[in-house]
């Protein structure tokens, strides 16, 4: 079980690291041609801040499915830490459920309803149909889901999943 999870945590870091580095790097070039366009063609090619608009949506469910993994998210640790190793353990194992909880039902399923109610509503510029833009929240509550069942294994057993690996790797 735990060369599995390492597997696809090792993965899972890998593959979405390098979606939010090709993300990020087509907002640059787009926001770059968008300047050169307006201020030395003197004519804004508009396309490009809808295409910005919606990399950067998808880039901030990929970062936010990146950090689960690598458990590199913002939290406050203040109470967490004033608590003794076994309180420590049930308010991790706690937390790690209820942010499962939420990606199953409020990012996943939400994400499906809003990305399917969207089908027949497209953008203005591109003319792509929105749910295209909307489905990266069912994704990466997916990706959400996988990293809180990894986590909630570390949390039970008090083993790190692929510590070396992931270190070693990145």
């Amino acid at each position: 079980m735990e060369k599995l999870l390492t597997a696809i945590k090792k993965w899972m870091i890998l593959i979405l690291s390098r979606i939010a580095t090709v993300l990020l790097s087509v907002m640059t070039l787009l926001v770059l041609y968008q300047v050169f366009t307006r201020y030395v063609l003197n004519d804004p090619a508009a396309f490009t801040e809808e295409l910005v608009k919606y990399s950067l949506i998808w880039t901030g469910f990929i970062g936010a499915a990146y950090a689960f993994y690598t458990r590199e998210h913002m939290a406050l640790i203040v109470f967490r830490d004033k608590l003794n190793p076994q309180g420590r353990k049930i308010l991790m194992i706690f937390i790690d459920a209820l942010i499962l909880l939420f990606a199953l039902f409020v990012i996943t399923i939400g994400g499906v309803k809003l990305a399917l109610s969207a089908r027949s509503v497209y953008s203005a510029l591109l003319g792509i149909p929105r749910s295209l833009v909307y489905a990266m929240a069912p994704i990466s509550g997916v990706f959400i889901i996988v990293a809180q069942i990894i986590n909630l294994y570390e949390d039970v057993t008090g083993k790190e999943i692929g510590k070396e690996e992931t270190e070693g790797g990145n």
